[in-house]
């Protein structure tokens, strides 16, 4: 019987670890990102290098304090792409990461697919966010865009 019990406490606790780790990385850290009206999103402009407010309309984002990768924003611009590519730097090595299935505007393999078949096309939001991290924004021909925080191309050469 002492076998069965400690059995028995040994599968129990390991679930309760593993639901309790699977919280903890998919919804606890998460909070609902804060935007300054008016300045919501940002890209950086070739004429200065420096970021300045686009036309952003519903906005919504999620962020994190345990992680600066954990950044995610969907929203809708009226900007065209070939507005943005005279006006924007563009982002080589773009690569969207995924975000809590919870957070369902946000999906990494669709907008993924679509920046390597050009449909998409990748901006810099703002340069080092956080330490050797970028923000990067996608934005499709039909105005959907989406923002996220990923590793600077320096900081992958490390």
């Amino acid at each position: 019987m002492t076998g069965k019990f400690a059995a028995g406490f040994i599968v129990i606790s390991a679930a309760i670890a593993g639901f309790a780790i699977y919280y903890l990385q998919v919804y606890a850290f998460y909070t609902e990102a804060s935007f300054t009206p008016g300045r919501e999103i940002v890209l950086t402009t070739i004429e200065t290098g420096q970021p300045e407010p686009i036309l952003a309309e519903d906005v919504t984002g999620i962020d994190a304090e345990s992680s600066p990768l954990r950044f995610r924003a969907c929203f809708t611009t009226p900007l065209t792409q070939a507005m943005l590519s005279e006006t924007y730097v563009a982002y080589e090595g773009a690569e969207p990461l995924v975000a809590p299935g919870w957070f369902d505007c946000f999906d990494a393999v669709e907008i993924g697919t679509a920046l390597e078949r050009g449909e998409a096309l990748a901006f810099l939001s703002q340069a080092n966010v956080h330490a050797d991290v970028d923000r990067v924004v996608a934005v499709f021909p039909d105005g959907r865009a989406f923002a996220w925080t990923q590793f600077n191309p320096a900081a992958k050469d490390e």
